[in-house]
């Protein structure tokens, strides 16, 4: 059997879900490219007419500022959660690993239900305020509220990645480092901190990316002065009934989430490779 050949039944398995992908989303996606930019006729104006409206830039800026703010909030609580699963035992870890799963073992409209009873006027987090004398905190409708519920929901997506990447690193490095007169904060960063960086930067892009196009979140907790860029969508389809200008919003979001996934995965192999080329080498003393 020729080379070719086998090429080809290699590739046999993966057709049904070649063709799977491409009936629920390469079709779609390209109906929608061709809509946007052929209603009425073949033109680039729903396009420009983005950046040109005063409002569909404001709204994305606005999302991605929401999205590094949540990203940056799973990292900070994700990345110590994430490594001290590794450092206790069997029973505990398994025991922390469950914690972070039983958010997708909930409904999400019960959790956001949850957040609407937790953040409104006269709630738990307005009373705490108002018991250390910070009173007016207006936390339910504003981008704050939606940010914090947003963090909760994300951080599942941050520590799992990091508890993988975390998990595979070797203790020894860190003995090699403290017994050549590193300091343990010294070993965290030098060591450490460049063999994670794998896993932080997947944890980082999945929570950013998902964060671009959340949806369910902003629309019950925020407000529609407020609004994020799921929810123009959404206007834009179901109220307005402009489809054209919605996919092209919707195609300008897809490039920008496609760009920063390539980004990720050069920055993220090289560093990872870095890290570990740094920490083999032989240092002189």
């Amino acid at each position: 059997m020729s080379s070719r050949k086998i090429r080809w039944s290699s590739w046999l398995p993966l057709v049904p879900a070649l063709a799977l992908l491409t009936g629920i989303l390469l079709v779609p996606l390209g109906g929608t490219f061709v809509r946007s930019v052929s209603s009425p006729d073949l033109t680039l104006a729903n396009y420009e007419h983005l950046f040109t409206d005063g409002v569909t830039m404001t709204v994305l800026g606005r999302t991605a500022l929401t999205a590094a703010v949540v990203t940056l909030a799973a990292l900070l609580l994700g990345y110590p959660y994430a490594y001290l699963m590794t450092r206790v035992s069997p029973r505990a870890r398994g025991i922390l690993l469950v914690v972070v799963l039983i958010p997708f073992w909930t409904s999400v409209m019960a959790r956001n239900f949850a957040w609407i009873i937790i953040l409104q006027d006269g709630g738990p987090v307005q009373s705490a305020f108002e018991l250390i004398g910070v009173d007016d905190v207006v936390l339910y409708g504003t981008n704050a509220g939606v940010t914090i519920a947003m963090t909760q929901v994300m951080l599942p997506f941050m520590v799992l990645p990091l508890f993988s990447t975390l998990g595979s690193i070797d203790r020894k490095l860190l003995l090699a480092a403290r017994g050549l007169g590193s300091s343990p904060t010294a070993a965290f960063w030098k060591v450490f901190w460049p063999l994670s960086r794998g896993g932080v930067m997947a944890g980082v892009m999945l929570v950013f990316t998902l964060s671009l196009g959340f949806y369910v979140t902003p629309a019950l907790l925020g407000s529609p002065q407020q609004s994020l860029v799921a929810q123009l969508l959404a206007q834009r389809t179901t109220l307005l009934l402009d489809f054209a200008a919605a996919g092209a919003l919707g195609m300008v979001v897809l490039v920008i989430t496609l760009g920063l996934v390539v980004w990720a995965n050069r920055v993220g192999g090289t560093v990872s490779a870095i890290g570990v080329v740094a920490t083999s080498q032989p240092k002189d003393r």
